[in-house]
């Protein structure tokens, strides 16, 4: 085994983590409380107790530094965990930059993404508390996908409701969500009343997460054996993606050595949270001078051009308020294939450490980021999901920056699954049949460009 090969198989040999790091702790200013929609009050915990298990609205409001892992938890997250951490040469040598690349790849889940993480904690704090059924949406079909092994793992009933344009792109992934044993829907459907209001309003709706959300919580709302799980957004949710980073930070120590960026791709917030979060501990505490970028698409970017103010998280305005970054909950968003950025606001956690100046954010358009994709599974060898692009086109930027200034810099971004169910988003982008939408708040429009298929062919490792 050459000596490249050994440092790379080394690095994903870290012990797994025994607890979840709550970044709440240790935060200098306080995150704003969800407030109810007609009282404006903050909620309590009795308020999402018809959505939620006692255990998770604990940990959605804790102020513990750590939480324990149950064991059962582990036990699951060991088919796959610690997930490996991997120096990207190949990509470096094509860049020919004297940065140094990583990335953690959570492709290697049974679902092929990050999801899991925080899937198999919701569905066993549920059946401890003996509910049988559980309710959720999903875009890309990702969350699905997880959420329903972590279903079949505990042996609960799981209904999903899927975007319809990501219903309808992404066929594989309505197969896996189906072989894990969950029942599958297209949102707006005719099951809720939320869905029928939106197919009222227009019968040929694609949806959006917004919707899907709505329809979901109706769903546990109205039946008493039925809870409802989000995949991303809320507190407790990006707690649990945080072993993902907490075994960065000991990978990266055994590369010996420290990260100058964090990237990681932000539609809800969970997967640049789990990366970010746990190196963040020491930014706040004064201890490094990190940066933590999150990286949203151009068409869908609620930090970058979206307003910090109190919104729903969905479109029927059914759940607490939230304080977040947010494009409004009636935002319509453009059909991209990286199905699960296409969110109307950004987790309250995240849009707080934004708003306070500890996170940097950048919005790209589609194309550039499958060009970025396209050089990294011809030097690297693996294909990204249309989401995870976002995050290597933001490490390739940061490599060329660091190739002018001669700067060598560390750079550490998430992998957050493998494309195997996307590759009609490929052969789209290598026909040259993507469309870029740029999101302009206001009522200024979108634009909208198609680069010649020979330009997408151009690219090369």
């Amino acid at each position: 085994m050459s000596p490249t090969t050994q440092r790379r198989f080394l690095l994903g040999e870290a012990e797994m983590p025994t607890h979840y790091y709550n970044i709440s702790a240790d935060l200098p200013v306080p995150l704003p409380p969800p407030l109810h929609p007609a009282t404006r009050e903050p909620v309590g915990p009795d308020a999402l107790a018809p959505l939620f298990p006692m255990e998770l609205i604990l940990q959605e409001v804790s102020q513990e530094r750590y939480i324990e892992i149950p064991a059962p938890v582990r036990d699951v997250y060991a088919t796959y965990r610690p997930s490996p951490l991997v120096r990207a040469l190949s990509l470096e040598r094509s860049l020919d930059t004297p940065a140094h690349i990583y990335f953690k790849y959570e492709g290697v889940s049974p679902a092929g993404s990050h999801k899991p993480n925080t899937a198999i904690p919701q569905a066993f704090y549920n059946r401890q508390e003996g509910v049988t059924k559980l309710a959720t949406e999903t875009g890309a079909g990702q969350w699905g996908s997880a959420l329903a092994f972590a279903a079949s793992q505990f042996g609960l009933d799981l209904k999903v409701f899927m975007v319809k344009i990501s219903f309808l792109q992404k066929p594989y992934r309505r197969s896996m969500i189906q072989a894990y044993g969950a029942s599958i829907v297209p949102s707006p459907s005719n099951e809720t009343n939320a869905g029928r209001a939106i197919l009222e309003m227009d019968p040929e709706s694609t949806g959006s997460l917004g919707i899907a959300i709505s329809e979901a919580v109706e769903v546990a709302a109205t039946h008493e054996d039925t809870k409802y799980a989000l995949g991303s957004v809320l507190n407790h949710v990006l707690l649990h993606q945080t072993i993902v980073g907490q075994e960065a930070i000991t990978q990266m120590g055994m590369a010996g050595e420290g990260p100058d960026v964090v990237i990681g791709c932000a539609g809800g917030g969970s997967n640049f949270s789990g990366i970010a979060f746990p190196f963040l501990r020491d930014r706040l505490a004064g201890r490094t001078s990190t940066r933590f970028l999150a990286v949203e698409p151009a068409s869908c970017p609620s930090l970058t051009k979206g307003e910090y103010r109190y919104d729903f998280g969905d479109t029927a305005g059914t759940t607490p308020l939230l304080k977040m970054h947010t494009l409004g909950n009636d935002f319509k968003p453009a059909p991209i294939h990286a199905g699960g950025l296409r969110y109307h606001g950004m987790a309250p956690m995240v849009s707080h450490l934004y708003d306070q100046g500890f996170i940097d954010a950048v919005a790209y358009k589609q194309n550039e980021c499958f060009e970025a994709a396209i050089r990294f599974i011809r030097t690297e060898g693996i294909i990204p999901a249309p989401e995870s692009s976002h995050a290597i086109k933001a490490a390739i930027d940061e490599a060329l920056r660091a190739k002018e200034t001669g700067e060598e810099r560390v750079i550490l971004f998430n992998l957050s699954g493998h494309g195997h169910f996307d590759m009609a988003a490929y052969d789209a982008y290598l026909a040259g049949e993507l469309t870029d939408v740029v999101y302009e708040p206001a009522g200024a429009g979108a634009e909208g460009e198609r680069p010649a298929a020979a330009e997408r062919e151009a690219v090369t490792a």
